[in-house]
């Protein structure tokens, strides 16, 4: 009985519920794969979702469900997951740095109108958000990376991973985003590298966001 209490506590299951698409769930998916976590990739279809919504704590997703509990913020999860973990940062200023930087591609990400509805006007936002002030953020991050492999300490931490995920949807969208970035793309590159990375890159559903 002692030994299935503590094994039950080590291996919790773990269950991630969020649309088919990379999306806010990515980075959790990321963590998971970095640290080789077994969970349950839950994809729901958006036909289903108006039923499900009114079940889940505050009705949005991501929600990671841990032995029945709800748990929701992908970004509260991502740091939840980190915890104890060279993910976050080897010292309490590095875990500051890197919820810095995590936090300010999530403001960014987060101006986007993804679920307008009114196709010209969402066109003409996204296109304003590209050209005139995703080169500013770039200029930003690339002088915040400077020389270094990864944006802060020596080793990558879930903000790489993060930059990782955001640059692919912007690219998504504005092809040439990174033409003239070199730094920010070899970081990319770098993240993408990962043999635990690489591995669920190529395995993955393939969705445009």
């Amino acid at each position: 009985m002692e030994i299935k209490m503590i094994q039950n506590y080590i291996m919790p299951n773990y269950k991630l519920v969020y649309f088919n698409m990379r999306g806010r769930a990515e980075i959790i998916r990321y963590i998971f794969a970095y640290l080789d976590i077994k969970y349950e990739d839950h994809r729901i279809e958006q036909a289903d979702w108006p039923e499900i919504k009114s079940t889940l704590p505050f009705g949005k997703i991501p929600i990671l469900e841990i032995d029945g509990l709800k748990l929701h913020q992908s970004l509260a999860i991502a740091r939840y997951l980190t915890k104890n973990t060279d993910l976050a940062g080897k010292t309490e200023l590095e875990q500051c740095q890197v919820d810095a930087i995590v936090d300010t591609l999530d403001d960014f990400m987060s101006r986007f109108p993804w679920a307008e509805k009114k196709q010209d006007i969402k066109k003409q936002m996204f296109n304003e958000l590209l050209t005139y002030d995703a080169p500013q953020l770039l200029q930003d991050l690339e002088a915040y990376l400077g020389e270094r492999e990864w944006f802060i300490g020596n080793s990558v931490t879930w903000a790489d991973f993060y930059w990782e995920i955001c640059s692919t949807t912007l690219l998504f969208l504005k092809p040439d985003l990174l033409d003239i970035h070199c730094r920010l793309e070899m970081l990319r590159k770098k993240v993408q590298a990962i043999p635990a990375i690489a591995d669920w890159i190529q395995r993955r559903p393939q969705t445009k966001l």
